[in-house]
């Protein structure tokens, strides 16, 4: 399902030609109409500023959302690179034909997992789920099948590394899926478009960079929120620099 929210350049282009038509809208109400009296200018100036006032509290409080969820996604690339590398040491728990088998897999499951931070195509999102999916049941399996036959305490460190390796790719992808919900984007840009309204039709200037600095200032500010809160195609991403770290150090050996 397409989402303009996946693509941040081309909702600030968007928003930017909304907001402007809503601010020329506003102008063109104003001169079918009347102009503001001198005696209701301050009640709109009062009602203007209460107006952008909310406006500016509602982009604070998306913007701390989007922020937050980045933060989260990168502290949860951490602690899988942790697990990965934790799990790597642990194979050698089991016997050594089945340590090399895992860390073989580990190896593998280390390169899809940094393609899935680094790849911006999710045409085909369902191919490296199945990838990713593949590698666990192999690396479960291992696992499984070496401490089933040689069962000790030692090799169950080794089954608890793997199920923790299993579940913060798992936690990774729920916080890829945990975005701004999409009532708060409604709300903030009809916010927005409501302000804009309010400024066309309050400001007696005819000067076209009246018209301009407010929608581009939004326009600028909801894009930094979309490219915040997009885990993929965003121009501000999370780096798997803990997982490519590992990788040179896993390859190196």
């Amino acid at each position: 399902m397409f989402n303009p929210l996946d693509y941040p350049l081309l909702f600030l282009v968007v928003s930017l030609l909304t907001f402007s038509v809503s601010s020329s809208i506003g102008a063109w109400l104003r001169n079918r109409t009347r102009n503001v009296e001198a005696d209701d200018r301050d009640d709109f100036k009062f009602i203007l500023g209460g107006t952008l006032t909310l406006l500016g509290l509602i982009i604070g409080f998306t913007f701390s959302m989007a922020v937050n969820r980045y933060d989260q996604r990168k502290n949860l690339e951490q602690q899988e690179a942790n697990a990965i590398g934790t799990e790597y040491d642990r194979a050698d728990l089991l016997p050594p034909a089945d340590t090399a088998k895992v860390r073989a897999l580990l190896k593998s499951y280390l390169d899809q997992r940094i393609s899935s931070y680094t790849s911006r195509n999710e045409q085909r999102p369902g191919q490296s789920l199945a990838q990713t999916a593949r590698l666990q049941t192999e690396m479960w399996s291992a696992v499984r099948t070496s401490a089933a036959a040689q069962p000790s305490p030692l090799t169950s460190l080794a089954v608890s590394g793997m199920n923790e390796v299993l579940d913060r790719q798992g936690d990774a992808l729920a916080a890829r899926r945990n975005r701004i919900p999409i009532e708060a984007w409604a709300l903030l840009i009809i916010m927005s478009i409501f302000c804009n309204l309010l400024l066309g039709y309050g400001v007696l200037q005819r000067s076209s960079f009246l018209f301009l600095v407010l929608p581009i200032a939004l326009s600028i500010s909801l894009f930094l929120i979309a490219d915040i809160d997009s885990p993929v195609r965003g121009v501000i991403r999370v780096q798997p620099q803990n997982l490519e770290s590992l990788a040179e150090s896993l390859h190196s050996r």
